[in-house]
This record gives C-alpha cells, structure tokens and sequence, in this order.
C-alpha cells in the first residue's frame, strides 16, 4: 500500500493503530456539537418565505446537523469502534458543560457586575430540556452510527449517499422522536409538538441530503490521507465500551 493507494481492511485489523488524522475529526465532532448547543440552541430566528411569510426556526438546526455528518464521516472512513469512542467523548463534554452552565449561573454575582440576567438568559438552562437534549444526542448519534456500518458492509462500500442520508433518517428521527415529547410533553398541546418534530425532522434530513457533496469531498480525502477503507464485518456493536 502506498501513494493514493486504499487497503480495504476489517475495523479489527487497524484496532490499535495511530490514524494520521482521527483526532482531528473528532475534535471537529464535539466541538460542532458543544457550539451548536450554546450558540445556536436557545435562539429562535426567522426567515422570509415566499408566499408563505415569516416562518419561525431554531437557529440550533443550520449547525446541529453537521455534527451528524461528521458522525457518518467518522463511521465511514475510521469504523463504528472509533465513532463510539467520539459519541462518548461528546457525551461526557455535554454533561460536563451543562454542569458548568448550571454553576457559573448560579453563582452570586458582584454587585458592580450587571450582566447576571443576559447571562441567566443565555446560559440559564431548564433542567428537563438538557435532559432531553443529551438522551436524543447519546440515542440518535449510536442509532446513526450504527445504521451507516451495517449498511456499509450491506453495499459492499457501494454508493455512500445511501448510507448518510439513510442512517440520518433514522439517527435523526430516533433523536427527534426523544427530545421533543421528553422536552416539550405537557408544556406544547400535542398537535403542536407533533408539527415541529416533523418540521425539525424533515429540515434536519434535508441539510443533511444538500451536504451529501461535501460528505463525499471529505470522505474521499479521509480515505487517501489514511490509505484504509474501513469495514465492520465482526464488530461488538454494544455501545456500552469505549476501548477501540
């Protein structure tokens, strides 16, 4: 194997090798996923459609999605072991910072500082809320991982949007069909609920089929960088272990 040469080889064959560029892509993944819950999470923006007016958003929607790919893309080109060990490290850095937004709130702040109440307002967190949201994140991402192996060693490698927007569909819809009614039961009527689950959903999917090029850019420069193309043939798929 050499040059732009690609060894097709089983998740357990590279176990215990240092891949070139790894740690960087799940650097990408849990910092997207940290960003796009602080940044994005608790603004509601709008857009201007035509013929339809203005049409309300959770401006979470245009980043949280990346993170997904980036899950397709850690699955597809290092194996389900290594994307484990990311869902994992994101999961431990979302708790560790809702622990860290819920402290820093709570803090008594000095009386010559009057930023307490914008801070209350960015960062104040409704306990249920975050629950919710790290439950869909921890279910969602193994669901979407999964699914993109399984369906990886199914193709034969063959056609890759198949697989990302495939295990999107359902990492994305098991997420939804989590944090919605876990957030928001009781609090929405449920015709509602019902709407933004199925709006979030479907917009979710969407960006992910527009970026299907870029996840195909990405993918194929992952793989030449590597010189292996990944494949769970006897992967433990339990999601409950951390060693590759």
């Amino acid at each position: 194997m050499n040059g732009g040469d690609i060894q097709a080889v089983d998740s357990g064959a590279v176990s215990g090798r240092n891949l070139r560029s790894f740690d960087f892509v799940m650097a990408a993944f849990v910092t997207i996923l940290l960003l796009s819950n602080v940044l994005g999470a608790g603004k509601v923006a709008v857009i201007d459609l035509p013929g339809v007016g203005e049409w309300p958003f959770g401006a979470g929607i245009l980043f949280f999605p990346i993170s997904y790919v980036i899950g397709d893309v850690l699955t597809e080109v290092y194996g389900y072991a290594r994307a484990r060990r990311c869902i994992w490290a994101g999961f431990a850095a979302l708790l560790f910072m809702a622990a860290m937004a819920a402290i820093v709130v709570a803090l008594p702040p000095a009386a010559s500082w009057q930023g307490q109440a914008a801070y209350e307002q960015v960062f104040g967190q409704v306990p249920r809320i975050v629950l919710a949201s790290i439950v869909a994140f921890w279910a969602g991402e193994f669901a979407n991982s999964y699914v993109l192996a399984r369906m990886k060693v199914w193709t034969k490698g063959r056609h890759l949007w198949t697989r990302t927007i495939g295990s999107t569909v359902v990492g994305q819809g098991i997420d939804s069909i989590i944090f919605y009614p876990l957030a928001f039961y009781g609090v929405w009527d449920n015709g509602t609920l019902v709407i933004v689950l199925l709006t979030q959903f479907a917009l979710k999917v969407g960006w992910e089929a527009l970026l299907t090029p870029f996840t195909y850019a990405v993918v194929g420069w992952l793989k030449k960088r590597e010189g292996i193309d990944i494949y769970d043939e006897a992967t433990d798929f339990t999601p409950f272990k951390t060693a590759l």
